[in-house]
């Protein structure tokens, strides 16, 4: 027999994990499959612990409910749970968000029974007691808006449940190690302070790469934050459905205001977006890496740059050229990046692998898809979650885990954190380190034909 196949798409499964955590899911039950009954919900989902139910309907709403407590047949009784809770996911919206509505009543929080079928907050949303028709009203133990959960369609075209079983919170040993300390924050700066590259590049070249809204022009901003001592916002930056950089710049590092430029670059373009004729282009892309564009020209997603563009540049030298490529990847989105755009990434790879320029990832966001680094960034390389986050990206991208380097930008605090600058500041000395390889292929080639 075929194996029963889930209705979650990889977009409404990441945005559940946002509530669940790292879990992993496995389905118990399908209407469609099973029957819409009372007795075949029972069947398949009693004593199976924590479960969520998911539930959709025509217009489109994912809605349904989580309880940590096991369903059962028998006399009625209520689950008391102050875990519990609702949630609607507003996909394909404007403002796509998940809705999560806990409980307000933990002892009232779900109610099982032999004849009630799957019952959140009796009655706030009960399903499958009735076939395929939904009963649903806010109430003491679930308040919300039906409009918002539903859309008031209370009719169901599928229904199914899952149970939940966590995988974990924390490893107990980080699997990358990292020392925290404010002595290796100031061993890092150091580092890319003192970094001293091929004698022909005065500094380093670092092309960051990236789908609309990844953070590329913050990563810039946040480095430059380390080594000004305070949050700084010289890039452009934010959330727009457009790419918020429209020029090709080259952002110098100075150690501090007045202090000297850092020996390392890094150069900000227009975001990559999945369909032609938006967004960088994968040509562009290659006369920044050779050294062909200037200094601030302005990019037209309609006429890809050329040979005859004005500013031109005929014969860059290697100092022009870009020494290391950064692909920046947002954590919360790459199990739902689209194919075009993947595909966009790939063509772009193999350009740059023809042309032998090292590349990584900087994976950002990190905190908002795990809470817990949002509660401490020095859990990053404990989280399960993002560990297989990590693992993911360099599997939809091609490139090994060691090459995939997770930071945090500033974005909500106004003062520096010793974490977050550690973070950003080894993923500088890895760009070092790669474009250090890059460049000691050319001081070979001197060697050998001098």
């Amino acid at each position: 027999m075929a194996a029963v196949k889930s209705n979650l798409t990889e977009e409404a499964e990441q945005k559940l994990m946002q509530l669940l955590g790292y879990t992993k899911l496995s389905l118990l039950f399908k209407g469609s499959v099973h029957g819409f009954t009372v007795n075949a919900f029972h069947n398949k989902c009693d004593l199976q612990g924590p479960t969520l139910t998911v539930a959709y309907n025509k217009p489109g709403y994912i809605f349904g409910g989580y309880t940590s407590q096991s369903f059962n047949s028998g006399a009625g009784n209520y689950l008391h749970d102050e875990n519990a809770f609702l949630f609607s996911i507003g996909l394909g919206q404007v403002d796509s968000k998940i809705i999560k509505i806990p409980t307000e009543n933990a002892a009232n929080a779900v109610y099982t029974a032999n004849n009630s079928g799957i019952n959140f907050g009796n009655g706030a949303l009960h399903l499958i007691g009735a076939g395929t028709a939904v009963q649903s009203a806010s109430n003491n133990v679930y308040k919300f808006e039906p409009i918002a959960l539903h859309g008031n369609d209370l009719v169901l075209v599928e229904c199914e449940v899952y149970r939940v079983e966590s995988l974990g919170e924390l490893l107990p040993t980080p699997w990358r190690k990292l020392s925290w300390t404010v002595e290796q924050r100031r061993e890092y700066m150091d580092m890319v302070k003192n970094y001293t590259p091929f004698n022909l590049v005065p500094r380093i070249r670092v092309l960051l790469i990236g789908p609309v809204g990844v953070g590329k022009s913050s990563f810039f901003n946040s480095v430059n934050s380390v080594f000004r001592g305070h949050v700084t916002s010289q890039a452009i930056a934010g959330s727009a459905s457009s790419s918020l950089t429209t020029k090709f710049r080259a952002y110098s590092i100075r150690d501090g205001r007045e202090g000297k430029p850092l020996p390392v670059m890094l150069c900000d373009t227009m975001g990559l977006e999945e369909h032609t004729g938006t967004g960088i282009d994968t040509e562009d892309i290659v006369y920044i890496l050779k050294g062909h564009v200037p200094e601030n020209y302005q990019f037209n997603p309609s006429v890809s740059f050329n040979s005859d563009t004005l500013g031109y540049i005929k014969n860059p030298s290697l100092k022009d050229q870009i020494h290391c490529v950064a692909f920046v990847m947002d954590a919360c989105k790459i199990s739902i990046l689209s194919p075009k755009l993947e595909e966009k990434l790939c063509a772009i790879r193999s350009k740059i692998n023809m042309l032998g320029v090292p590349q990584i990832v900087l994976l950002t966001k990190v905190d908002e898809a795990c809470p817990l680094v949002a509660e401490n960034t020095e859990n990053i390389y404990r989280s399960r979650y993002i560990e297989s986050k990590i693992h993911a990206v360099g599997a939809r991208l091609g490139i090994p885990v060691s090459c995939v380097m997770p930071v945090k930008n500033y974005s909500s605090e106004v003062d520096l954190e010793k974490s977050i600058d550690i973070l950003l500041l080894a993923a500088i000395i890895q760009m070092q380190r790669f474009a250090d390889n890059y460049l000691d292929n050319f001081c070979i080639y001197d060697e050998k034909f001098d």
